[in-house]
């Protein structure tokens, strides 16, 4: 496991983790983290990649964990900052050390919804996303839906407006995130067009991507519906290829798995999915 910090196009560290297997299949996985998780959580998946013959690169956006500014008010960043530019910052390293690779990426929240924001999204030859959607607040479940409402409509623009930036911990959604990074959450909740209104004010690659999707989603997340589901995939990511997989409870401890725990390492026996998928 190394850690190293690549320089984006305007000039910002972020911070990669790149796991190099012992016996090399000559596959390459990259993991775009959800919304406010550090890159640390995907760790134990990464390694069971590697274990088996997999490059794995894990890694944080600007404002989050490893690529945190000293501080965090007033820190210029969005998801479209995120999409656009240090996720592209992330596959022009890959290509530039692993052009002979075979590539592939798993999306997790909204690490699938940026990939419409970068045209190198292109070079993976299959994708897998996880516990992700059309985020609109209206097709939510109803205990969700409040949260959505309550947290967005109002927690987020007057906790941003006092402190310069979204502190999370007290709605339990993670790292705290800069001002412009909530900004665009606030838009993927409340906006009826969600990621596709995100999608207009950043170039939209999104059509161009063309790629088998698996697509999973977990029965006890509460986040997740299938009308944002089929949603992102019919107005969004319209010409990938998708399979859809829901995964029970029951197919691994018995334990919660809910939006996040997929990738941790008490549910481990559920990482052959995306294994066998990428074959």
């Amino acid at each position: 496991m190394e850690i190293i910090q690549l320089k984006t196009a305007d000039q910002y560290d972020i911070t990669i983790t790149l796991f190099e297997p012992k016996n090399s299949v000559q596959k390459l996985l990259l993991v775009n983290s959800a919304t406010g998780v550090k890159q640390q959580t995907y760790y134990d998946f990464a390694q069971y990649f590697a274990d088996n013959g997999y490059t794995v690169i894990t890694y944080d956006y600007r404002g989050i964990s490893l690529s945190k500014p000293q501080k965090m008010k007033g820190f210029e960043a969005s998801m479209r900052i995120w999409g656009n530019t240090d996720y592209k910052t992330v596959t022009d390293f890959i290509q530039q050390k692993y052009a002979h690779y075979r590539k592939f990426v798993v999306g997790h929240s909204v690490g699938a919804l940026i990939l419409g924001m970068n045209p190198d999204s292109e070079i993976f030859e299959k994708c897998c996303f996880v516990a992700t959607q059309n985020t609109y607040f209206g097709h939510l479940k109803t205990k969700v839906k409040f949260l959505g409402l309550l947290g967005f409509g109002l927690y987020q623009p007057i906790i941003t407006q006092l402190k310069g930036y979204f502190e999370t911990q007290l709605v339990n959604l993670g790292e705290s995130l800069p001002k412009g990074v909530s900004d665009d959450w606030r838009t993927l909740i409340i906006h009826k067009k969600s990621i596709n209104k995100l999608l207009e004010k950043t170039p939209d690659y999104s059509k161009n991507l063309t790629q088998e999707v698996l697509y999973l989603n977990m029965e006890d997340d509460e986040w997740i519906t299938d009308k944002g589901m089929k949603l992102l995939m019919n107005t969004t990511y319209s010409n990938m290829k998708t399979t859809y997989r829901t995964i029970e409870v029951s197919e691994s401890t018995g334990e919660p798995i809910g939006h996040i725990n997929f990738f941790r390492a008490r549910h481990f026996q559920l990482w052959k999915i995306v294994l066998d998928w990428f074959l």
